[in-house]
């Protein structure tokens, strides 16, 4: 999880390892859910409260958007 104003350029840092941290070093390559806020504060606030979710909650909703798990990268860079 995390607020960015870049995706793209999110995601591929991720995708290339170019990021340490949790994805990192889970070896997290897949785009999966994501959200778009026209407003830095809600994003913020809404990337909080999703961390505080139960794992259930949070595969819940990506099952809502995305019940095959695949991975959104080729939808974000057309």
């Amino acid at each position: 999880m995390g607020v960015t104003n870049d995706l793209v350029r999110r995601v591929y840092e991720h995708r290339e390892g170019l990021v340490e941290g949790y994805t990192k070093s889970r070896d997290i390559k897949r785009l999966v859910y994501f959200e778009q806020h026209d407003d830095i504060t809600t994003a913020i606030q809404r990337e909080t409260s999703l961390k505080r979710w139960y794992a259930r909650w949070k595969h819940a909703l990506i099952e809502e958007s995305n019940p095959e798990w695949r991975d959104l990268w080729d939808d974000i860079v057309k």
